[in-house]
């Protein structure tokens, strides 16, 4: 039962950046690799604001306003200039985005890990079992985030303005719709869900360094694309699917030293089998 309950929290954490990914390859058609230092800003938002008023709530506000800052920042400097550039390019940026952010948080804090400490929970028995408090959590406010999420996309009339972009950008800006406007968004949703999922991450590693959010923007981004990237149920899907597999894996102690092999693994057996991932759809390109 707790391998399960911690299993499915650690998969909604990367189905939570996994979403950032997703949503910006699908609306704005392109990888943003930089997404992953989002985490690590918000951690080092949370991090900054208990060092200033030992508040967990304010802490929590403060990283998802910065981290939203912060992504609407990236979009407008980095990437609009860059709108009809070659994808390599885009993808050359983003790679610099993400240098650049590490290195002021080196500037800023230094290089050594830095101890955050959150909640304290008691953990829950259940039968036999016993299970983190932050991980029951997790898994519910995960859960809550990603169904609004979803009602936002399917049932309000920017939701369909981002499905519009999604499908065909140039026939969405014939019909009105401001795509300047619904890419800025688009960042700015990814980057508070990364901002929630950098505190949940807290919760299980309470210490952030200047790559904090290169693994898990990693393995969140081989959930987008093993769930079909572009794709929000997909990359749900993914990241739970991950998050089950890799706390299996640690939890048998053969398996244990090459979790991120079978993660990595995965993804080649399912591309290969299934290119466009679990959910996802093969796109006809016009020429």
């Amino acid at each position: 039962m707790s391998t399960l309950i911690d299993g499915l929290s650690l998969g909604v954490i990367y189905a939570l950046i996994a979403l950032g990914y997703t949503m910006v390859y699908g609306i704005a058609k392109m990888l943003n690799f930089a997404h992953g230092d989002i985490i690590m800003v918000g951690a080092y938002s949370v991090f900054a604001t208990l060092a200033l008023c030992g508040l967990a709530f304010p802490a929590i506000l403060v990283a998802v306003i910065v981290c939203v800052l912060l992504g609407i920042s990236v979009e407008r400097v980095a990437y609009r200039p860059l709108r009809g550039a070659s994808p390599l390019a885009v993808l050359i940026t983003a790679i610099g985005v993400s240098y650049l952010l590490q290195s002021i948080a080196q500037l800023i804090f230094g290089a050594k890990p830095r101890t955050v400490e959150l909640f304290s929970f008691t953990p829950i028995r259940i039968g036999n079992s016993t299970i983190s408090g932050a991980s029951l959590l997790t898994l519910g406010v995960c859960i809550v985030i990603m169904a609004a999420l979803t009602l936002f996309v399917n049932r309000t009339k920017t939701g369909h303005a981002m499905l519009a972009v999604s499908e065909d950008r140039g026939a969405a800006q014939l019909m009105g719709i401001n795509v300047n406007r619904i890419i800025m968004l688009t960042f700015a949703i990814g980057s508070a869900l990364a901002a929630f999922a950098s505190v949940f991450y807290l919760l299980y590693i309470p210490s952030v360094n200047p790559t904090l959010g290169s693994m898990p923007g990693i393995k969140a981004f081989t959930a987008a694309v093993i769930g079909g990237i572009g794709s929000i149920p997909g990359a749900m899907i993914g990241g739970v699917l991950l998050g089950l597999i890799e706390t299996i894996c640690l939890r048998v102690p053969a398996l244990a030293p090459f979790t991120t092999s079978i993660e990595f693994g995965l993804l080649i057996v399912i591309l290969l089998f299934k290119p466009t991932g679990l959910l996802g759809k093969r796109r006809r390109e016009k020429v």
